[in-house]
């Protein structure tokens, strides 16, 4: 809070109550701070997640329209000031007639990407993970050899028999990988949670946060919570065709490098190794920490465990 006091008082403002602690969980805390500019959020991350601030600095610079409003940051500890840039898109979104809000995001979201794609150098340099489809069997691989922090044959992690169904299915992660990429989409930076819950509104602005879940990696990773959080929000399947319906939305801007047909059949592809690559986000947050934590965010092996049931569907090369 001292970091913050200063950053403010440097530009003239102050605060004007009591700081609010909204969230302290084992990978951030994140709190309010009212002030004579208005309201104030403090971000605050584990050592493993502080790429975040640079990685917001650059985001914000490239792209201003859809970030929030950045006020100052620290690199090294990560923290970040910014100021409140809108309401989340969660109170705006109840019944599934409010879903035409999406219509707006996803394609604001798929051409930031493909711009992003550009600005390689300058983001992979923030620190941010990169997983490319050329390291990703390789980070699965590593991955498994941590028995302790998959807890295998040790509840809620995997079992000794999920473990070495995961370890066989290393080929397939590898062939899944040579598929996709001979594709060609440009690598560039994936938010793995653009979800209700992180994004705001600001009159017509739709404004993309924490993106302390990201990668640079294939594009078509992020849109697994995406549509998984909507279904689960709307009490729908995932085939429901109000999701399949945001898919199709979403890959509409892609269409200039390749026909929707062959879209759908790499994002069936990127939709089974995005499980891996959320599993490989948790792992890098949780692993450095106190055990109590990992137990009580057991996503390292659940997404895997995912990963698994979604191999053994018949259905699941099929388009989602």
């Amino acid at each position: 809070f001292d970091w913050a006091h200063r950053e403010l008082t440097n530009r003239g403002v102050s605060i004007t109550g009591a700081i609010e602690v909204l969230h302290m969980r084992a990978w951030a805390a994140f709190a309010s701070i009212p002030t004579t500019h208005g309201v104030v959020y403090l971000k605050a991350p584990s050592p493993a997640l502080n790429y975040e601030a640079q990685l917001t600095h650059v985001l914000t610079r490239l792209r201003p329209d859809c970030m929030a409003d950045l006020i100052a940051f620290e690199p090294l500890e990560g923290w970040m000031l910014s100021a409140h840039s809108g309401d989340v898109l969660r109170n705006h979104i109840q019944t599934t007639d409010d879903l035409h809000h999406w219509d707006h995001i996803l394609p604001l979201y798929a051409e930031l990407q493909i711009e992003l794609a550009s600005h390689h150098e300058e983001i992979i340099n923030t620190g941010i993970p990169v997983r490319g489809l050329d390291k990703f069997p390789g980070l699965y691989a590593t991955l498994l050899e941590d028995v302790v922090n998959l807890r295998v044959d040790n509840p809620p992690g995997l079992s000794r028999e999920e473990h070495a169904r995961l370890l066989d299915l290393r080929p397939r992660v590898r062939s899944l990988c040579e598929d996709l990429a001979s594709l060609q989409l440009p690598e560039t930076i994936c938010h793995e949670e653009v979800h209700d819950g992180n994004i705001l509104i600001n009159d017509d602005r739709y404004i993309f946060v924490d993106w302390s879940d990201s990668c640079f990696g294939h594009p078509f990773f992020t849109m697994l919570v995406t549509l998984r959080h909507t279904a689960y929000r709307m009490e729908l399947d995932e085939s429901a065709p109000e999701i399949s319906r945001l898919q199709d939305i979403y890959l509409e801007p892609w269409t200039k490098f390749h026909p929707s047909p062959k879209l759908r059949e790499a994002f069936a592809i990127a939709y089974q190794l995005a499980m891996i690559e959320r599993s490989l986000s948790y792992y890098q947050c949780l692993a450095p920490i106190p055990e109590r934590y990992k137990i009580e965010n057991d996503s390292i092996p659940g997404w895997l465990q995912d990963f698994l049931e979604a191999s053994d569907d018949p259905t699941s090369s099929e388009d989602q």
